[in-house]
């Protein structure tokens, strides 16, 4: 493919994210960035080298606002025309080349958290390099500040999170001008409503919605007394009745819907055949994980997917009332939520909720951007970074054609995705990543003695 510091791209038709619109023109890059768009591709620049995109749609690098990278799929996000992630809890140490990677680095560009802080006795067990864990505000407060100065993006709350820790997490995180994220799908104390009045302003697969319902209610409690609740045809007018209230505190949610729609398809759900699924295969990245979950698909089903139609509603109605919803996948969670190309079934679940194709893509792109306050990509305009996928069929005629792609533009630079494949670390260097991971951790946490 072109190493062309210089270029443009001509005829392709410009998907306009930013204005709703298309049009056939050409994109003059120069280096990382996108230095001109012209609407009309007469007399374009002798002097430049062109690339000929006739026939094809170009829409921005697409973004996917909740999963948990690693370096061993982040190829396959990019692969998937996913040139941005917003990792939603880990260990930043543990992805330190992702984070630190050049604009047209073969893998996507990193916003990311750190450990969740999370409530005992832990919903991920005690207290490690993935979760911290803890009933004293005092403590959760010194756990933002050490994240802060890890140069953490925000800050990720878990379901067992106590009020007093909630409360103490935000106005410590707002001293670092961070936004607080939270996940209250398993919250026995904590509802969204409660939350989002505490400042928490990212509400992560729009949960803790059913617990402001129906207080008293979890996925592990017993459900009998709950049997009153019609999880098919949930009760829109409350639903609607507390996005309005959410809707007062600006809250973002990440619906994050395929994670729970392919375990609900099991054993026939959604598995495109494609380059990024091949590579997944062959290599047997996730997939030995993934079978190995499939024994418990009884109880995956029984406790989470009953919400299913319930988040999709959340998700549909606090569009609606012009909140912001954006999409994200949760890979590599739950089953077979394939890095990147899960994405696109995301995009596909917004527009069966009713979302337009136009409005899917935005949810993928520039609201996405604009809802972290990322203001140079997004979109396909002068000046911001040269992210860009180009598309052998239009996506505003079906939005099943954003995986039909024919190369990917991430800082400027073009990429085939079996080129994007072939940089897949070896087993041999996660290996040595991981061991030298684990010694800086125990290091940097006193866990080891290291004065000799």
């Amino acid at each position: 493919m072109a190493e062309a510091k210089h270029y443009i791209v001509k005829n392709g038709t410009i998907i306009d994210v930013e204005n709703g619109g298309a049009f056939i023109g050409a994109i003059e890059i120069e280096g990382t960035t996108i230095k001109r768009i012209y609407k009309v591709v007469e007399n374009l620049p002798e002097s430049i080298p062109t690339i000929d995109a006739t026939g094809t749609y170009i829409i921005p690098g697409l973004i996917d606002m909740h999963c948990h990278i690693r370096d061993q799929f982040a190829p396959h996000f990019l692969a998937s025309g996913v040139t941005t992630v917003r990792n939603a809890a880990g260990n930043v140490w543990m992805i330190e080349d992702l984070l630190d990677a050049p604009l047209d680095a073969p893998t996507p560009r990193v916003f990311s958290a750190d450990r969740m802080i999370d409530g005992e006795p832990g919903l991920w067990g005690p207290t490690s390099f993935g979760n911290f864990v803890t009933e004293d505000p005092e403590a959760a407060r010194q756990e933002v500040r050490r994240q802060a100065a890890a140069g953490v993006h925000f800050i990720k709350i878990y379901g067992l999170a106590n009020r007093e820790v909630i409360q103490a997490t935000v106005e410590e995180a707002r001293k670092f001008d961070l936004e607080v994220a939270c996940d209250l799908i398993h919250s026995q104390k904590v509802s969204a409503l409660e939350a989002a009045e505490l400042g928490v302003t990212w509400f992560e697969h729009a949960s803790g919605f059913v617990q402001a319902l129906y207080p008293g209610w979890y996925p592990t409690a017993d459900q009998a007394e709950w049997g009153h609740i019609d999880w098919d045809s949930p009760d829109e007018q409350m639903i609607k009745e507390l996005c309005e209230q959410m809707l007062r505190y600006n809250v973002k949610l990440c619906p994050t819907l395929v994670c729970i729609d392919q375990s609900i398809q099991y054993p026939d759900f959604w598995y495109p055949e494609n380059a990024v699924i091949n590579s997944l295969e062959n290599h047997d990245i996730l997939m030995s994980h993934w079978q190995s979950m499939e024994g418990d698909i009884d109880g995956i089903q029984q406790q989470l997917c009953q919400q299913h139609t319930f988040t999709k509603l959340v998700a549909k109605t606090y569009f609606e009332l012009g909140g912001t919803v954006v999409a994200g996948t949760d890979t590599p969670a739950l089953l077979y939520t394939f890095p990147g190309m899960a994405l696109h079934r995301e995009l596909e679940l917004f527009n069966e909720i009713g979302m337009t194709e136009m409005e899917t893509l935005q949810a993928a792109t520039i609201h996405a951007a604009r809802s972290i306050n990322l203001q140079n990509i997004g979109a396909i305009k002068e000046g911001y970074i040269a992210d860009l996928v180009v598309l052998n069929e239009n996506p505003l005629e079906a939005i099943q054609h954003t995986k039909e792609i024919q190369c990917i533009i991430k800082g400027g630079k073009l990429y085939s995705q079996e080129e994007i494949l072939k940089y897949i670390p070896s087993k041999e260097e996660l290996e040595k990543q991981m061991v030298e991971f684990e010694k800086r951790w125990e290091a940097e946490m006193g866990l080891v003695d290291v004065s000799n």
